[in-house]
Order: structure tokens, then sequence, then C-alpha cells
């Protein structure tokens, strides 16, 4: 029987077990590692910090929806992995492998600029806990409100939930009839609005600019942050920024266990099945997997790996590794693309792209309402499919 091992219990880990297990059945023993209790949805974590959604809502126990499935689930993290020796090692145990899939998701690099994260001055949004945090000084904060900042510093990748987040803010200021007393500021790193890290999508540029100055929210572009301190971002031109709320996306890197397996920054390099360069029999999806930027911005910016990108890769990784099981050729993966629902707080954003990087055979921006309610059903939709497995589905 073949051994898998997979890293991680989110988009990436989840949708390859069940793959794994739904293509080889009895042929491949399947074991899933990750040091959480559960699945999250990782999309609504800016609702969860606007207190739109309850932890409860948007998560799943692993080992529930696991092990009806034929697949074994550890609650631990890996703490290194020998490549050499096929096995994953953790805190109490070496797992031996024949396949691994590494899908840890990053590391978040909050050492990056003084004072960034919530062990400083800063909220973050991409984590559970840290969205709950950001909940509990969203709370305090509605007692006194006052200037609000959101961003990304220099390196971050993961440009989506910022804007996310500055919407909400400004759509539930409005509701509560106290917008104007909350200067809104967004920071970044991109070269200009709507980058994204990928060089932009048709007019996100020229339709941000105009969403931004319609909600009277300040755009600082192409900028990187000095330093975090109590109630003040400290901008490397020298401007000061004063806040009673502000929330950066960071930098991420690989995570200690596969670091060593990684470029400088400890991402995978993975060829077009998503497989290691130096070891076939180890495969890499979602964050942990390295992917070049389109250009070279003034200011560092990364890739982003969606959600979505991240489900179509482990499907990919599944049929890469059931086919070096059951003999049959492998099939070259379509070029990697990306589709987004983006929350604007009172309406929403339908953004795709093919392939993911410029130049593109196809791009989409439209924003509606109903893009807003499905993201809302979205949600839905994937934890039932993750509930009951049932990765095979669009």
């Amino acid at each position: 029987m073949t051994r898998i091992a997979i890293l991680g219990g989110s988009f990436g880990g989840l949708t390859a077990a069940f793959e794994l297990k739904r293509l080889l059945g009895n042929r491949a023993e399947v074991t899933l590692l990750c040091g959480q209790n559960d699945f999250v949805f990782v999309p609504s974590l800016p609702w969860v910090a606007m207190g739109w959604r309850r932890p409860q809502d948007i998560t799943l126990p692993l080992k529930d929806i696991l092990e009806p499935k034929g697949i074994k689930f550890i609650q631990e993290d890996a703490q290194g992995v020998d490549a050499d020796a096929s096995k994953v090692v953790t805190a109490t145990q070496e797992i031996s492998y024949d396949y691994l899939v590494v899908s840890t998701g990053p590391e978040l690099v909050f050492s990056a600029v003084p004072g960034l994260g919530p062990e400083g001055h800063t909220e973050c949004i991409f984590e559970l806990d840290m969205a709950v945090k950001a909940n509990e000084a969203w709370n305090r904060f509605l007692e006194d409100p006052g200037p609000v900042v959101v961003g990304s510093v220099q390196g971050a990748s993961c440009f989506g939930p910022p804007y996310e987040y500055a919407f909400e803010i400004d759509t539930e200021l409005r509701k509560r009839k106290i917008r104007h007393k909350v200067p809104i500021t967004f920071v970044t790193s991109e070269p200009y609005i709507g980058h994204f890290g990928i060089a932009g999508l048709k007019t996100s540029r020229r339709v941000l600019e105009d969403e931004f100055a319609n909600r009277d929210i300040k755009i600082i572009a192409n900028q990187a942050v000095e330093e975090f301190t109590p109630g003040e971002v400290k901008l490397k031109d020298g401007e000061t920024l004063s806040h009673k709320l502000a929330m950066f996306a960071p930098p991420m890197s690989g995570v200690k266990a596969v670091f060593h397996l990684g470029n400088p920054k400890g991402f995978i390099p993975v060829d077009s099945h998503y497989r290691h360069k130096d070891f076939k029999n180890i495969l890499c999806v979602g964050v942990a997997m390295a992917l070049a930027p389109p250009e070279q911005t003034p200011v560092p910016t990364g890739v982003p790996k969606t959600g979505y990108m991240t489900v179509k890769m482990a499907k990919d990784a599944a049929k890469t590794i059931v086919s070096d099981i059951t003999g049959k050729p492998a099939t070259e993966p379509e070029p990697l693309g990306v589709m987004c629902l983006v929350d604007m707080g009172d309406s929403g954003v339908y953004a795709s792209a093919k392939p993911l990087l410029p130049p593109r055979q196809e791009a989409v921006w439209k924003k509606s309402i109903a893009f807003k309610w499905g993201k809302y059903a979205f949600e839905k939709y994937f934890l039932w499919k993750m509930r009951y497995g049932l990765t095979q589905l669009p």
C-alpha cells in the first residue's frame, strides 16, 4: 500500500487528501498532519474581524470530516522533513511516506517591520485567533473612534484582505452614522492601487481609485513602512500617520519544517506537475509553493495564492501522484488561473484571470451587490463540500 503524507489542513491539504483517497481508495494510506483542530474558511476572516461571523460559523473539525473517509488525522505540526529518508518528523513520532504533499501555508513574518502584528501595534486578519483579536480591537475602537490605517507592508503578497477590511470598515461606520468621525488611510506597497502583486487586472486600478475616492479613503501607494509605534505608523518617506486602529498584511515565508526544501524565503520551487525539483516524491501546493512575481516593483511585493488557486493546485498534484501509482501518463495541468469574490462592504467584485500573470487569455472585473451575496453563498457551499469530502464538485 502506498503511504501518502499531507502537511496542512486548509484548502490544499484537505483537497489533496480527499482527492487521493477518492481516486486511489484502498491502494493508498493517506495521513494528514495539522497542528490545528479545525479547517478554517480563511476568506471569511475579515467578517470575523468585523463581528459579522463567529468562529463556529466558518470552521469544521478535521477529525470528524477526515476519518469517515478513511483518512488518518494526526493533530501535530511537522517539525522537520528528512527528504532523503522520506520521513516527516513531529514532536512525538516519525512518519515514513512514499509521497509527501506540502500544503503548510506560510509563516507570517511580523519581524519584517518593528512593531508589526498582534504582539506589536497592529491587527492581522490572516489567522482565526488573530481575527478574533482584531474583532475585540474593533469593539474597543467603536467606543472611542478615531483615525484608521489599513494596508500592506513591503514584501507582502496577500493584498485582498486589507482591501476588503477597509471597505467593510467604511460600510459599517456609515451604517452606524459615525463615518465622519473616522479618517481612513490605505497604505500599500503596491506600485498603484489594484496591482495586487499581479500587475493589475483589467480596469482594477482605475475602478479602485474611483472607489476609494467615492468612499473618501486616502491612498498612499508605492510606500514602505519604517516602524509601528503605539498609535502611529511611520513611513519610509518620513510621514507619520496617527491612528486608533491599524491593520496591516505582513510578508510571508515558508514554514520552519520545510524551509530547507525551498528558496531563500523558504518557498518550494516545483515543476509544472507540482513536484519538487530535486525530490520527485515531494509535491507542494498553495502558499508554500514558490511563484515568481511578474515584474520587479519599486517597493517589494509578492504574488498572491488564493484558495481557488490552491484547490486547483491540490487537484493537479493529486493527479500527478495517481498517475505515478497507476502508471498512466500524467496530463499537463492548465496554466494557473484565479477566480475571486471580493467583499466591498456594501457590494462585491467578481475577478478572474486566466492565466494568473500577464499576458492573459481572459480577464474579468465586475462589480455588483450580487457578488457580495455570492461570496456568502460560496462560503456555505464550500464548507458543505469539505464536510462531506466532495472535492470532485466545482
